[in-house]
């Protein structure tokens, strides 16, 4: 049996001969579903696509808090303290001035 002969026994289609075909509200449609799944997935992806704060960035973020918890969030920041600016955080000696707490951190990458 071909595909015409198959087609032929069919029985004729129960829609409007305008619905039998997409016409262009179908594909307007479509094109707006097609929009929408593009700024759901966008939204989905934003968080991963974000630029990143360098350590750097974060270290100067820091510019305005005391000096204690400034090397608490430092700590935080590099994942350890530095061994210059151990003793400070411990209190055993004054804390560096910041350009001094940040060329160390520079250094101690």
């Amino acid at each position: 049996m071909t595909g015409d002969e198959l087609m032929a026994q069919l029985a004729p289609s129960r829609l409007p001969p305008t619905m039998q075909g997409a016409g262009w509200p179908e594909f307007l449609a479509l094109f707006g579903l097609g929009l929408l799944a593009g700024v759901l997935l966008a939204a989905a992806l934003s968080p991963l696509l974000r630029r990143r704060v360098s350590r750097a960035e974060r270290i100067r973020g820091t510019r305005d808090l005391p000096p204690q918890e400034r090397l608490l969030a430092i700590a935080r920041i590099l994942g350890r303290l530095p061994e210059a600016l151990r003793p400070a955080a411990y209190g055993a000696a004054p804390p560096p001035p910041p350009p001094e707490i940040e060329r160390i951190t520079r250094r101690a990458r």
